[in-house]
């Protein structure tokens, strides 16, 4: 089988897309996997997929700078622990020959455990701008395949602080003055004092005011106990006077 030469110094794009079906390694939660990816003498790695268990996704891009006579990548798949060692899940190898000659390839990965066991599937996306470099002596000819767009996770918004005024309203802006009436104007009255003439009747009288009581009063006559009795409303006081006719 023949591979393309003429890669050297040439740009591989290799994005993490996720994994299926991984080894459980977590007796009682969920796993929390992250994906190494190496090539030559470079390496990188994914961010952690907290609680992604079997099935994480990352969408995460690297790019490799190739080198002449290395065809293959090595991907590693573990499992983030806080209070003791990461656990290894699987393993497996990428073959770049695809990617090298046609200028991309997405398919996934088939990963092994220590024991050689099926431990699940990784899937990258493989991009190579010059395809065709192989013909033309390392020189980059037209018609490869494009490259793939950075991926950018999306990030949770978070509303700048106000940091300048609002504009101010515009101000108030008088409106234009009514036209003239084509009416004449009466002109303005006098004041009260001329508008009507003096009465010739002089004023009424004003009330005067009482004239001051005498302080402190006079005293009341003492009054004696008993009071004096008084004659009856029927009868007159004292005898009758005249004499009763005589008896028959």
């Amino acid at each position: 089988m023949s591979y393309p030469s003429g890669i050297q110094g040439q740009l591989l794009e290799v994005t993490v897309v996720g994994c299926n079906n991984l080894k459980d390694t977590e007796w009682i939660s969920r796993q929390d996997p992250y994906v190494c990816v190496e090539y030559a003498n470079t390496k990188f790695r994914t961010r952690t997929c907290t609680d992604g268990h079997k099935n994480p996704t990352f969408q995460e891009k690297f790019v490799f700078s190739l080198v002449e006579g290395l065809r293959e990548l090595s991907v590693n798949v573990w499992n983030s622990n806080t209070l003791s060692n990461d656990d290894f899940i699987g393993s497996g190898r990428v073959q770049l020959q695809k990617v090298l000659s046609q200028g991309y390839d997405d398919a996934a990965w088939t990963l092994q455990s220590k024991s050689g066991r099926f431990a699940g599937e990784v899937r990258l996306v493989l991009h190579y701008a010059n395809p065709n470099s192989a013909k033309s002596g390392g020189k980059p000819m037209p018609g490869h395949a494009p490259t793939a767009p950075p991926y950018v996770a999306p990030a949770a918004y978070h509303a700048p602080p106000y940091t300048t005024p609002p504009p101010s309203a515009a101000p108030y802006q008088p409106t234009a003055s009514y036209p003239p009436s084509p009416f004449p104007s009466y002109p303005a009255p006098p004041a009260h004092s001329s508008v009507y003439p003096p009465s010739p009747y002089p004023p009424p009288p004003q009330p005067t005011a009482y004239p001051p009581q005498p302080y402190p009063p006079a005293a009341y006559p003492p009054h004696t106990y008993p009071p004096p009795q008084q004659g009856s409303p029927y009868y007159p006081p004292g005898h009758y006077p005249g004499t009763y006719p005589p008896p028959y």
